[in-house]
C-alpha cells in the first residue's frame, strides 16, 4: 500500500512513521527545516510506546515526486488546507483515497472543493504528537486513537485499518457515522484547546484548579448546545464523558493551539473557538465562554501582535 502524508507535522509525522515502520510505503510532504531534516537524517519518533529512526525516510515538497498513491493522509493546519487541496492533483490514481485528520468540522467541505467527496474518508485523531526539532517528533504517550469513515466497507480502507492494526500505536477504528464522529471530537477539542491556550496551561494543571476546570466545563456545555442545535445526537453526558477522558491524560500535555501560542504561529482559532463563537450567533445559542477565548485569542491568530514581534 502506497500512502502520501500531505502535512508531516506533529500528527502526520507520527502516523505516517509508524506505518513506514509497519512496512508501509510512505511519502512524506513537508517543508522549510523539517524538510530538510528529514532530507539529512531521516525521520525520528520519540515516544513511551517505542522510539523509532526511520534513516530512509523518503520527504519531499512536490506532491509530483510521489505520484499517485493508494492512500492520502491530509493532516496540514486548517490554514493551509485550501492551499494543500489544490495540490492534491499528482497523488490521485483511480482509487486514490484521502483521510482528514484535522481539526474542526469543516475539513471535508474544503477538501471537497477540489476533488470528488466520495474519495474523502472524514476521520478523528486523538493523539500529541509535535515537532520538537526538524526531522523529530516527540509524542508524550496517552491515547493514540483514530476513528475514520470506511466509506461503505471501501476496499481501500479496509486495507488502511489492516496496516493500522499490524503499526505500533495507532488504535484506528472505522466508523458509519462520520459526522457525529467529527463533531463529538470538535466539542471536545474546542474546550481543550480554548481552556489551555488561554490560561497557557497543561491540562494537569487545568484540572488542578477548580475555577480554570469549571470554566472548561462551561466550554463544553456549550459546544453540545450548539452541536444539540445543529441536528447532532450529543446530550449532557458527553459532558462528563469528555471531563473523565481529559483527565487520564498525562500532565504536562498541551493542545496544538497552545503550543502554536507559545511559538509564536498563526492558531486555528477561527476553526475551534471561533467557529462555536459563529454558530451560537447563527443559531440562537448563547456562547460566553467561547466567545471570550474567541475575543481574547483573536490579536494571535495570525501570530503575535506586532506589539510583540
Amino acid at each position: 500500500m502506497r500512502i502520501a502524508v500531505l502535512g508531516a507535522g506533529g500528527i502526520g509525522g507520527y502516523v505516517g512513521g509508524r506505518l513506514a515502520e509497519a512496512g508501509l510505503d510512505v511519502g512524506f510532504l513537508a517543508r522549510g527545516r523539517h524538510l530538510d531534516a528529514i532530507r539529512q537524517n531521516g525521520l525520528r519518533i520519540r515516544s513511551p510506546h517505542g522510539d523509532v529512526q526511520l534513516a530512509d525516510a523518503f520527504a519531499t515538497d512536490d506532491p509530483g515526486e510521489i505520484g499517485p498513491v493508494d492512500l492520502v493522509l491530509f493532516t496540514v493546519k486548517l490554514s493551509d488546507a485550501d492551499a494543500a487541496a489544490r495540490s492534491l492533483g499528482p497523488l490521485i490514481g483511480t482509487n486514490t483515497r484521502i483521510v482528514t485528520l484535522q481539526n474542526g468540522i469543516d475539513s471535508k467541505s474544503i477538501i471537497g472543493r477540489h476533488v470528488e467527496a466520495e474519495r474523502i474518508a472524514a476521520g478523528i485523531i486523538y493523539l500529541a504528537a509535535y515537532i520538537t526539532a526538524p526531522g523529530e517528533i516527540s509524542n508524550p504517550g496517552g491515547v493514540h486513537k483514530l476513528v475514520i469513515d470506511d466509506l461503505g466497507g471501501d476496499k481501500v480502507m479496509t486495507d488502511f485499518f489492516d496496516a493500522c492494526a499490524r503499526s505500533i500505536a495507532i488504535d484506528a477504528t472505522p466508523t458509519d457515522e462520520p459526522e457525529k464522529t467529527v463533531w463529538g471530537k470538535f466539542i471536545a477539542l474546542v474546550a481543550f484547546s480554548g481552556v489551555t491556550a488561554i490560561s497557557r496551561l497543561p491540562i494537569g494543571a487545568v484540572y488542578e484548579s477548580p475555577e480554570t476546570l469549571a470554566f472548561m466545563r462551561q466550554l463544553l456545555v456549550e459546544n453540545v448546545a450548539v452541536a444539540r442545535a445543529s441536528r447532532l445526537d450529543f446530550d449532557a453526558s458527553h459532558v462528563d464523558t469528555t471531563i473523565d477522558l481529559f483527565a487520564k491524560q498525562p500532565y504536562g500535555q498541551k493542545s496544538s493551539m497552545l503550543v502554536d501560542l507559545e511559538a509564536g504561529k498563526p492558531l486555528e482559532l477561527e476553526w475551534l473557538s471561533g467557529r462555536v463563537h459563529s454558530l451560537g450567533r447563527e443559531l440562537g445559542i448563547e456562547t460566553p465562554a467561547n466567545s471570550a477565548v474567541w475575543a481574547a485569542l483573536s490579536p494571535y491568530r495570525n501570530g503575535p501582535p506586532n506589539s510583540q514581534v
